[in-house]
């Protein structure tokens, strides 16, 4: 197994060091409002952001029970397959990954990174898609794969919840009074609910309803990426098209909209996923 994979799996949270980026904006100043981002996209090029730590317990569980193989499930942009062949390969672990759709005749940069990392994938229509999770779906899965751990698609369901709870163990959020995620599975924002302090507000902007969709799942507007530039060109954050910039934008309308109170203090959790802007013509994005 990869030492560094190991190292990390054994890490407490106190030993895990994450960076945290002052806001510095002038209208966060004329609401007396502080903002910081957390920089879970720093934590590693390839699983950035919180799907390492949506994995790192089903990572866990696979190598206590001695499974030598890892098959989980996405679209041809999903972060969560390209993390998950790549903690795969660095674990030593066969993985599969079950993509909706039909093979595309040119694939993503994300599924082709997910081979090059050495998961096979399997595609298949969206219709048998939407039967994943059922229990005959599953079983046939095991049957074909009986040496391995079947993670759910974005690394859902307790062991994700609990490995989300890490991301606010692991720095001292006492400071901050409200907490602000975006929203896909739900998973991280259940972690984060679980593990954070008394009295502290845990706020989910949903990717996938009004009102800061634009658009809806992994659509995006041209008002959004303007403001993905502009914010980077602010405050050197970048930003991705299906979460964090919609996040970012998200934060700053409820300040406009004077939702926080006076002297509120806000941490932003950057959830990585830069790798989805790869679908946007070069130069969209400044960054």
């Amino acid at each position: 197994m990869d030492n560094l994979l190991m190292d990390i799996l054994m890490k407490t949270p106190s030993n895990y060091p994450l960076s945290i980026d002052n806001v510095n904006l002038q209208e966060l100043d004329q609401h007396r409002i502080q903002m910081d981002v957390l920089r879970l996209d720093k934590i590693h090029p390839v699983i950035s952001g919180n799907k390492w730590f949506k994995l790192k317990e089903w990572l866990a569980i696979a190598i206590t029970e001695g499974r030598r193989h890892l098959v989980t499930f996405g679209g041809a942009w999903s972060n969560h397959i390209i993390a998950a062949a790549c903690a795969a390969h660095h674990a030593g672990f066969s993985s599969t990954g079950i993509i909706r759709g039909e093979r595309p005749a040119n694939p993503s940069p994300t599924l082709l990174g997910a081979e090059e990392y050495g998961m096979q994938l399997v595609f298949i229509s969206r219709e048998e898609y939407r039967q994943k999770e059922t229990p005959a779906f599953l079983a046939s899965l095991a049957t074909r794969h009986p040496d391995a751990i079947i993670i759910p698609e974005g690394g859902a369901g307790e062991p994700g919840i609990k490995g989300s709870m890490d991301i606010l163990r692991q720095i001292d959020s006492s400071p901050y009074s409200h907490v602000l995620c975006a929203v896909g599975t739900g998973t991280t924002y259940k972690g984060l609910m679980a593990a954070a302090a008394p009295g502290q507000q845990v706020t989910g902007i949903s990717v996938l309803t009004p009102p800061y969709h634009f658009g809806g799942y992994a659509r995006h507007t041209a008002g959004l990426l303007d403001f993905m530039n502009t914010w980077y060109h602010a405050t050197g954050i970048p930003s991705d098209i299906v979460y964090t910039g919609k996040l970012f934008y998200a934060a700053l309308d409820m300040v406009r909209k004077d939702l926080f109170p006076p002297n509120s203090r806000l941490l932003l959790i950057h959830s990585g996923g830069l790798q989805g802007n790869r679908s946007l013509p070069p130069g969209t994005l400044h960054f």
